[in-house]
């Protein structure tokens, strides 16, 4: 068929997927994102599901974790140690865009938190990819992970075949891609020394208020991608609850955090 699927620990090397990729013969390659010893678990439940009859379903997204409403999360910020400064906003991916087109980093929480490794548009630390220095801010401010190590772009599926030069999906950022070179200079925060990136391609129907977010900043910026990098300080997993990002964004020096409909300041 010209399609491969694989997992386990070297499926996440998403150098050599975009090598497997190139090779003659493969159309499409498919990495689902929790590709570590996680894998081997899918794996064999999907042996069983096949062995007990029920067919093994596409996966579309990964949007398979807990949710919370913006009540919930206002509930939060009025239960939590110390005061919390919270409004409602009245377009939050407008006034997010308008944030983030300012070089500001936003932490962002809405939705079903994602499965796996990757953060993929519902637990992120979002940024602008074309203001020089937001990813220094980002790991001055909470990530502090060694600057060699790029950071990633979420980007509008308008806009992906031009700045990756394929067609090929990406939904899981489990594969790099040369950049063109038209577009390095319009978002070097998220392009690596050697010209690749590892790219999360969005689409409106797996979500759509991330891709609202996207639409707002090329709007901005003429650009529709963002930094994306996981919710979460150093050595610590993803944020799931909103009392669990209420606790990232006081432990860190990070000012926005969008949770649902709600802006939190310092």
């Amino acid at each position: 068929t010209g399609k491969i699927a694989y997992a386990g620990g070297v499926a996440l090397n998403v150098k050599l997927n975009q090598r497997i990729i190139a090779m003659s013969g493969v159309k499409e390659l498919f990495v689902q994102p929790a590709a570590s010893d996680a894998g081997t678990a899918i794996g064999a439940a999907s042996y069983a599901s096949q062995l007990s009859g029920v067919p093994v379903e596409k996966m579309e997204h990964v949007y398979l974790g807990p949710a919370y409403t913006t009540e919930q999360c206002i509930e939060a910020c009025e239960q939590y140690e110390q005061p919390v400064k919270w409004e409602r906003m009245n377009n939050v991916t407008a006034e997010t865009a308008k944030i983030l087109a300012d070089g500001n980093p936003v932490s962002w929480f809405q939705g079903h938190m994602e499965f796996g490794p990757r953060a993929l548009g519902n637990r992120s630390i979002l940024g602008s990819p074309s203001h020089s220095g937001v990813a220094d801010r980002i790991n001055a401010q909470i990530k502090y992970r060694e600057r060699w190590r790029p950071f990633c772009p979420s980007m509008l599926d308008t806009v992906a075949p031009e700045i990756l030069q394929t067609d090929h999906p990406s939904p899981y950022m489990t594969f790099t891609f040369d950049v063109a070179e038209s577009w390095k200079s319009r978002i070097p925060e998220v392009v690596h020394e050697d010209g690749t990136a590892r790219a999360q391609i969005v689409t409106q129907a797996t979500n759509p208020r991330y891709y609202s977010l996207l639409q707002e900043m090329e709007k901005l910026t003429g650009n529709g991608v963002v930094l994306n990098t996981s919710l979460n300080r150093r050595g610590e997993p993803m944020v799931c609850s909103p009392t669990d990002a209420l606790n990232m964004f006081f432990g860190s020096d990070l000012q926005y955090l969008v949770m649902e409909d709600i802006l939190i300041t310092k």
